[in-house]
């Protein structure tokens, strides 16, 4: 049985933050389009920006406010200042339609908003439906210019607010508890609507403690230098980036548009990084990338990837053109989200890792017995209270002793490590056998010429499902090619029976191939 315990020096997030504003003052904490700000920097900013959101009368302790920015300065400082003043940080992708955005903010909530000025037209499209009474502004460039210049009309200036020097006496917190919900996390919503995870200041502060113990003297207090282009507004980024990172003195550099691959590597070169998060899809674009093959990478020590199935291909090219081995982690946004994680340096190839300390992980077959393979349960402080407002959807997720049903299927390794073979949902069953995605997107991946790979399952007369994989490539090849690289590795009926190529494949705001997007067009 698991110690899922873990000791806290600090009540809650905003203690634990300002602990390390004091003692980092002088250092570097985040840097974006070529600004570099300092612990003390973010302390005043954020401080004025918290003193501000505690005087509005309609605001109060455990109300939610909305931040929906890319990766630019002004996200941790919204972040960290919500979290002084006491409120539910509500985190929205910038890209959201207005539907999804409409969706969030009735459901939270939330009484206030940190938003790009750029989004305001779909903000005024969704507002009157919403509870949302504050409106703080900001352009993407706004701390290097310094803009001071009047928020457009009912909203309130960014800038004018950080910058002003008399808002600096927080009133003392009375509430936010350990156990208190510090951040409304919604999932992709891929089987249905939305769900807010509760995670509380408990749940956030264990998983920073328990990534940070697992990456050993890969990631040490004032050594890091770490590039960040996961978006802040992802569980994965938020817990490492804008928690365990920044609360060990080290800097973060910011990348807004990791789409945007001579960019990014441009925001890379001035670096001597040792560190990099990304998935599966980001790795293999940077490794195609020419000028990013120019970077130096003699103090890169540390890359770690979760979110999404990393493959073999991934793994050596990302090890031949950097030196650097990949740490592959396993976890989701109602868990903070890591549940496993390879140690850096010891990674087993096709597993997650072990669970990380405190976390027990069980396999649980169809009927909830415990079973060499089967769906993945959790049980550890990381792990959320339940879903914001869905009493029925939390028990359907969370058993009586404090299970969280993943629906994600693994089994576990002789040493200990957890495989992941895919999602529930996402197996396709061939004849009666089991067939998952991430095993036959993996062999595909190893043919030179196939650069991303995407399988779902189709309707079949015969079979009930076939297999049907979806690539891009790097040259040309042809079907029949394909099909026999993928006999020469796997079972006959594991084998696609219709292979389709693309020009790009359909993938989410973080470089997650979206199998469900296929689905619609097959």
């Amino acid at each position: 049985m698991t110690d899922t315990h873990i000791q806290h020096q600090f009540s809650n997030i905003a203690d634990l933050i300002e602990h390390s504003l004091v003692k980092f003052a002088d250092k570097p904490a985040y840097s974006c389009f070529g600004q570099t700000l300092t612990y003390a920097d973010i302390d005043a900013k954020s401080k004025a920006l918290a003193v501000w959101l505690q005087q509005q009368p309609n605001l109060h302790v455990g109300d939610r406010i909305v931040i929906q920015l890319p990766n630019i300065n002004q996200y941790p400082i919204a972040a960290y200042a919500a979290i002084r003043a006491g409120l539910v940080i509500v985190n929205t992708n910038p890209l959201y339609t207005t539907r999804e955005m409409q969706h969030q903010f009735k459901d939270s909530g939330a009484k206030a908003i940190i938003l790009l000025q750029d989004l305001l037209p779909k903000l005024n499209d969704v507002k009157a439906k919403t509870d949302i009474e504050y409106v703080i502004t900001t352009a993407a460039t706004d701390l290097l210019t310094k803009n001071l210049e009047v928020a457009p009309s009912g909203c309130f200036s960014f800038n004018q607010i950080v910058n002003n020097t008399e808002l600096t006496e927080l009133a003392p917190r009375t509430a936010n508890s350990i156990k208190d919900t510090c951040v409304l996390q919604y999932t992709g919503g891929t089987t249905g609507v939305s769900k807010g995870a509760c995670l509380s200041h408990e749940n956030l502060m264990s998983n920073a403690v328990q990534t940070f113990s697992r990456l050993g003297a890969s990631c040490q207090e004032q050594q890091e230098i770490f590039i960040a282009p996961l978006p802040l507004y992802h569980i994965y980024a938020f817990t490492i980036n804008l928690m365990m990172l920044f609360n060990r003195g080290n800097l973060n550099v910011l990348i807004p548009n990791p789409r945007d691959l001579n960019a990014f590597v441009e925001a890379m070169k001035p670096f001597k990084f040792t560190g990099i998060s990304g998935i599966n899809t980001l790795f293999v674009g940077l490794c195609h990338n020419p000028e990013f093959k120019t970077l130096d990478f003699s103090t890169l020590k540390l890359t770690v990837s979760g979110g999404t199935a990393l493959t073999s291909s991934a793994v050596n090219v990302w090890k031949e053109v950097t030196g650097c081995s990949i740490s592959e982690g396993y976890g989701l946004s109602e868990t903070s989200p890591v549940l496993c994680l390879n140690e850096p340096g010891k990674e087993v190839l096709g597993s997650v890792g072990k669970p990380v300390d405190a976390t027990e992980i069980q396999l649980w077959d169809e009927n909830d017995q415990v079973a060499e393979q089967g769906q993945i349960v959790a049980r550890g402080p990381q792990v959320m209270s339940g879903y914001w407002n869905m009493a029925e959807e939390t028990a359907k997720v969370l058993t009586k002793d404090g299970f969280f049903k993943t629906g994600d299927v693994g089994v576990r390794l002789e040493n200990g490590e957890i495989k992941i073979v895919d999602r529930l949902k996402d197996m396709i069953i061939v004849s009666g056998f089991n067939v998952y995605p991430n095993e036959i997107e993996d062999v595909l991946t190893t043919h030179p010429k196939v650069l991303e790979a995407a399988v779902i399952g189709e309707e079949d007369d015969k079979t009930g499902e076939k297999v049907c994989a979806y690539i891009t490539l790097t040259e040309q090849v042809c079907e029949t090619e394909i099909t026999q690289h993928c006999k020469s590795l796997l079972t006959a009926y594991k084998v696609p029976r219709k292979v389709v190529f693309m020009d790009e494949l359909p993938k989410s705001t973080v470089g997650k191939i979206l199998r469900r997007e296929l689905r619609k067009t097959a």
